[in-house]
C-alpha cells in the first residue's frame, strides 16, 4: 500500500486498488452489453466492427450495435489494465489518460483486432533498444491512433486476405516500432502545450503512409457513419457514471473536496500528473467534473450523442488526470463554439462538438496564458482541425491532436514574442 503525500487527508489506496477502480467502467460496459443485447447479436456486431473501415468517422454503435460496442470497449480496456498489472506499473495520470482514451476510441476506430500489431511493434522496439517494454507502454497505447490503417490494408485492398492481412500486420508493427522516437522529437514542436502529442506524431506519420498508398493507387476514402439511436440512453448512462466518479473521489479524499481548487492553479502543460501532485481522490473528482461539464457542453450545442462524441467525453475525462481542468479547458471549448457560431460549420454537428471537446488538447495554453488566449486558441483550432484531416485520409484518429500541434507551434511563439517585447 502506498499513501499519496498531499495536503488532504486522503484514504490510503494502493496499486491494485487503483487498477480495480479503473476496471469498474469496463465491467459496467460488459454487464450492460448483455443486458442490452443478445450474445448472438453481440458476436455478429463484433465481427462487423472488426472488418469495417475505421477511418474518421465510423461509429461502432451504428456498425455493430450498442452491445458489441460496449464489449469491444470493455475488452480493450480490461486487457490494457491487465498489461499494466503484469508489468507492475504504478497507476499514474498518463496511464489513466491512456486507458480512458483507448476506451473512448473503442466506440470508433479501435477494436480488438486492429490495435495489437502496434503493440507488437512497440515490444520489438523495446527489445531492440534493450529497454523495458513498460517504459514505452504509454506511448504505444496512445499510438493506436493509427489502428485504422491496419483495417484499411487488411480488408480494403480488395485482394486475397492471405496477402493483405500480413501486409496490414507488418504496417502496424512498423508504426509501433518507430512511434516512440518520433513522438519525443515532436514534443519539441509545441513545447508541451499540446496534450495529445501522439496526435501530432501520428498525423505526420499517417500523412506519409497515406501519401505512399495513394502513389500506388490505393486511395483511402473519408467516412461519415454516425448513429442517432442511443442518444438519450447515452446521456443518462454517462451522466450517472461521471457522477459516480465524483462520489468515488469524494470518499477516497476522506469525504472532502479539499484540494480541488489547487488543481485549477496548474497550467496543465506536459507533464502535469494530478495523481502525483494532489492524490487520487481529487483526481477522480476532477475527472468526474470534467465529464459532466463536457457532457453539458455537447448537449448545450444541440449534439446527438454517438460513438465519436462518447469517445471525446471519455478522453477528456481521462485527461482530467493529466493536465485538464475547468479553468484551462472551458476557454478552449468556448473558443470553438464561438468559431462555429460565426464560421461556416453547423454548431450542433458532430465535427464541431468533437473539435470543442478534443480541442481541449490545447488546455495548457489557456492555463499558461489566460482565458482570452484560450478563446483565441479554440477559435483557431476549429478552422485548422476542419481542414487537416485530408492529408492523412482520416487514418489518424487523433486528428484534433494533429491540428492542436500546429496551433500550439504557431501561437505560443507569437505570444512569447509579444511578451518579450513588453
Amino acid at each position: 500500500m502506498q499513501k499519496i503525500k498531499t495536503d488532504s487527508t486522503e484514504i490510503e489506496i494502493g496499486r491494485i486498488e487503483n487498477l480495480i477502480i479503473l476496471s469498474i467502467l469496463p465491467i459496467i460496459f460488459l454487464i450492460s452489453a448483455f443486458l442490452l443485447d443478445t450474445p448472438a447479436n453481440i458476436l455478429k456486431g463484433l465481427y462487423s466492427i472488426i472488418i469495417s473501415s475505421d477511418v474518421l468517422l465510423v461509429d461502432y454503435l451504428e456498425v455493430g450495435g450498442i452491445g458489441a460496442t460496449f464489449v469491444n470497449a470493455a475488452l480493450l480496456a480490461l486487457i490494457n489494465i491487465f498489461i499494466i498489472y503484469k508489468l507492475k506499473l504504478k497507476l499514474n495520470g498518463a496511464l489513466i489518460a491512456a486507458i480512458f482514451t483507448i476506451t473512448g476510441f473503442s466506440f470508433f476506430g479501435k477494436n480488438i483486432f486492429n490495435v495489437w500489431p502496434i503493440y507488437i511493434g512497440g515490444y520489438l522496439y523495446a527489445k531492440y533498444q534493450k529497454i523495458e517494454f513498460k517504459s514505452v507502454l504509454v506511448v504505444i497505447m496512445f499510438s493506436t491512433s493509427l489502428a485504422p490503417i491496419i483495417n484499411e490494408i487488411a480488408f480494403g485492398l480488395n485482394t486475397n486476405i492471405l496477402f493483405s492481412l500480413p501486409i496490414a500486420i507488418l504496417f502496424g508493427i512498423f508504426i509501433g516500432f518507430v512511434i516512440t522516437p518520433l513522438s519525443s522529437h515532436m514534443l519539441r514542436t509545441h513545447d508541451g502545450y499540446n496534450l495529445y502529442n501522439i496526435g501530432l506524431t501520428a498525423g505526420i506519420l499517417g500523412m506519409l503512409i497515406t501519401s505512399l498508398l495513394r502513389s500506388f493507387g490505393f486511395v483511402i476514402e473519408p467516412q461519415q457513419v454516425l448513429s442517432t439511436k442511443y442518444d438519450l440512453f447515452l446521456k443518462i448512462f454517462f451522466f450517472i457514471l461521471f457522477l459516480l466518479l465524483i462520489i468515488l473521489g469524494y470518499f477516497i479524499n476522506n469525504k472532502s473536496f479539499k484540494g480541488y481548487k489547487k488543481i485549477l492553479k496548474f497550467s496543465g502543460r506536459l507533464v502535469t500528473d494530478f495523481t502525483q501532485l494532489k492524490g487520487y481522490g481529487i483526481t477522480y473528482i476532477n475527472m468526474g467534473i470534467m465529464g459532466i461539464v463536457s457532457l453539458a457542453y455537447a448537449i448545450s450545442l444541440g449534439g446527438v450523442l454517438n460513438g465519436p462524441i462518447v469517445g471525446a467525453l471519455l478522453t477528456v475525462v481521462g485527461f482530467g488526470a493529466f493536465g485538464k481542468h475547468l479553468r484551462n479547458a472551458l476557454p478552449i471549448m468556448l473558443g470553438v463554439a464561438l468559431g462555429a457560431f460565426i464560421k461556416i460549420w453547423d454548431i450542433d454537428s458532430t465535427a464541431v462538438i468533437l473539435a470543442g471537446l478534443f480541442g481541449t488538447t490545447l488546455a495548457p495554453i489557456a492555463g499558461e496564458f489566460g482565458p482570452i488566449i484560450g478563446l483565441i486558441a479554440g477559435f483557431l483550432h476549429l478552422s485548422v482541425v476542419m481542414n487537416v484531416g485530408v492529408v492523412h485520409g482520416g487514418i489518424n484518429l487523433y486528428n484534433n491532436g494533429f491540428a492542436g500541434g500546429f496551433v500550439a507551434a504557431i501561437l505560443v511563439p507569437i505570444i512569447d514574442a509579444f511578451k518579450k517585447g513588453d
